[in-house]
């Protein structure tokens, strides 16, 4: 089991805490948190996109003019693709992009992606995440205390609107409640920060 270190939001040590092999030692698989990934991504899209074919353009199927004789190109109708305000050829319609992953597939996604964090040093455990002026400079000296560099995902399960107004305007950083957590956000953060109440959560929700 590994031993971390505990830092408050000053990033001042502040103890010490040792993390269960059945979640921050799982082995890594790309392949599973690939496709994790990829079915998140699919079931984000909603698929409403819709244009009509000839056959739905209002109007009348009329012949504009005589086949021949009047020196202009022949048509059949004026609700082609060639005119303007006609349908539109192949036209994209409302579609189901979901993909099914199993609970258990996702789960261990998950273990493995948090594992891969710890290995490579880019996991910091914090005792609470709290910002009680709710104001965006006092989130932003949490970052300039760690100085973390690039994407930075606090995971809490105690997340107050308070903490999410304060981070709401800083790209680089977003927060998450621990029951929400979800692979795509691990692997697409550089640098994950889990509060204590987050890693008890985690460890009781795999035990």
């Amino acid at each position: 089991m590994a031993k971390v270190k505990i830092y408050n939001m000053k990033a001042e040590e502040v103890g010490s805490k040792t993390l269960k092999d059945d979640v921050f030692g799982v082995e890594y698989n790309e392949g599973l948190i690939h496709e994790v990934v990829v079915a998140y991504n699919a079931n984000q899209r909603q698929g409403t996109k819709s244009t009509l074919t000839r056959s739905e353009v209002r109007g009348h199927a009329k012949k504009p003019w005589r086949q021949k004789g009047t020196g202009r190109a022949r048509q059949g109708s004026t609700k082609g693709p060639q005119w303007t305000g006609g349908g539109v050829v192949f036209a994209p319609k409302p579609r189901d992009f979901s993909k099914k992953v199993n609970k258990q597939a996702k789960r261990m996604a998950l273990l493995s992606a948090l594992s891969a964090k710890l290995a490579d040093k880019n996991l910091t455990v914090l005792d609470k995440f709290e910002i009680d002026s709710a104001k965006t400079k006092d989130a932003q000296k949490f970052l300039d205390a760690f100085k973390f560099k690039g994407n930075v995902l606090v995971v809490s399960a105690d997340n107050t609107v308070k903490e999410l107004r304060a981070v709401a305007n800083i790209p680089n950083l977003e927060t998450v409640d621990v029951s929400l957590l979800n692979v795509y956000e691990v692997v697409a953060n550089k640098n994950l920060v889990l509060t204590e109440s987050a890693i008890k959560y985690l460890e009781e929700a795999n035990a």
